[in-house]
């Protein structure tokens, strides 16, 4: 194992394979870890190691020297309430003291059902799911942390995410795969309400830009979204219209999510969340924008790569 590296970054699902592919192309040392130390098509350069983050001595170790960590590590869906938060309070303390700089992967739930409007930074964390009561309670022990001295903390939050390897999102694997043959891609919720979704690879740059600029310490970001008000029908529609083929799809209700998560545990997990895709869910990421000048990749070139990666990486 090397020690020759900058930046670490935790996890290597698709978001965290996006931070290290954003900071790869611009040469920075990388070192990924995560369970198993092994990661399919790992970007040029990027070292891998496997790693016991509910260990606080094991993260103090894997990111000596490191000046920026990003924190893309998660359990397993259904475990989250149970794991995360033990997860997250070992890497606060594993780095609390190092000097290095902390990027927290977040997304929306903490915010809980929102009434009318966009989404900003400064609405209240008013949760009533266990997993959005949860992500509040970890966001809000990691800015403390912040607040005291111990570490620079910043988030970056984004919505539902597509893209390349993004196989578990909403609008993953059984929303492309089915596409792609001809059958109905397969939707959550309501398909006629606006809902925001974030491009994957603009999730990973937004990240590292917050690594790099000191004006993110401290607090939580919306990273950007191109056509934020898009529905998930016209999403499909855009995507088939790429693809060249029949823009059909399905969409699944809480009542079915409800009966599928009597077998599938992350379908039971989905249920309480399922507000997010029953009336409209738009994020506003104008205060990132205005503030570091990235803007999303448009849509239709987003869904292009994504359609490209769906296409070479069967099923």
């Amino acid at each position: 194992m090397n020690n020759s590296f900058s930046q670490v970054v935790l996890g290597s699902g698709p978001v965290g394979r996006s931070i290290a592919e954003t900071l790869s192309a611009r040469g920075e040392a990388v070192r990924v870890v995560n369970r198993s130390g092994k990661m399919a098509e790992a970007p040029a350069g990027v070292e891998v190691v496997a790693g016991d983050l509910y260990n606080p001595e094991a993260v103090r170790t894997l990111t000596r020297g490191a000046k920026v960590v990003y924190q893309a590590a998660q359990p397993a869906y259904s475990e989250w309430v149970q794991k995360f938060p033990r997860l997250q309070q070992a890497i606060l303390e594993g780095l609390s003291g190092s000097g290095a700089k902390l990027v927290l992967v977040e997304n929306l739930y903490l915010y809980g059902a929102v009434s009318g409007g966009e989404m900003t930074e400064d609405l209240p964390h008013a949760a009533r799911t266990r997993k959005g009561k949860t992500r509040a309670e970890m966001s809000a022990a990691a800015f403390s942390v912040h607040r005291a001295g111990n570490l620079r903390v910043t988030a970056g939050r984004a919505s539902d995410f597509f893209g390349p390897w993004a196989l578990g999102s909403t609008m993953g694997e059984r929303v492309f795969y089915p596409l792609l043959a001809g059958k109905p891609a397969q939707l959550t919720g309501r398909p006629d309400l606006p809902h925001t979704h974030t491009f994957v690879a603009d999730f990973g740059r937004a990240l590292v830009l917050l690594g790099d600029r000191d004006e993110a310490d401290g607090q939580a970001w919306h990273v950007p979204n191109d056509r934020p008000r898009i529905t998930q029908a016209e999403l499909v529609q855009l995507a088939a219209e790429i693809a060249g083929v029949p823009p059909r799809y399905s969409a699944m209700g809480r009542l079915m999510m409800a009966l599928g998560g009597l077998f599938i545990p992350e379908a039971r997990e989905t249920v309480e969340m399922m507000y997010e895709f029953e009336r409209p869910f738009v994020v506003d990421s104008s205060k990132f924008e205005r503030t570091f000048g990235m803007r999303a990749t448009p849509l239709e070139e987003a869904l292009r790569a994504t359609i490209d990666w769906f296409r070479s990486h069967p099923q």
